[in-house]
């Protein structure tokens, strides 16, 4: 994960030798205009970015492995 709720993962970025320009990029490409828009930007094993937009009602299930994120689990029905 290279940027998470809007904000740039340094550390990430410099393991990943990826600027915050080519985050950027990708971002633009997803069509999306504001990094506050963004839930995160994940550099996949094929060398591709995924851009998950913010408040589209999901549950970050797809996010499950990615490093920073934590497990995923079902909600509990009271």
């Amino acid at each position: 994960m290279l940027l998470y709720r809007g904000k740039f993962l340094p550390t990430a970025l410099r393991q990943a030798r990826v600027t915050e320009d080519e985050v950027r990029a990708a971002v633009r490409s997803a069509g999306i205009d504001s990094l506050d828009q963004v839930r995160a930007v994940v550099l996949e094993t094929d060398g591709s970015f995924s851009v998950v937009r913010l408040g589209e009602g999901g549950n970050g299930s797809s996010l499950v492995g990615v490093d920073g994120i934590p497990e995923f689990r079902e909600p509990t029905e009271p």
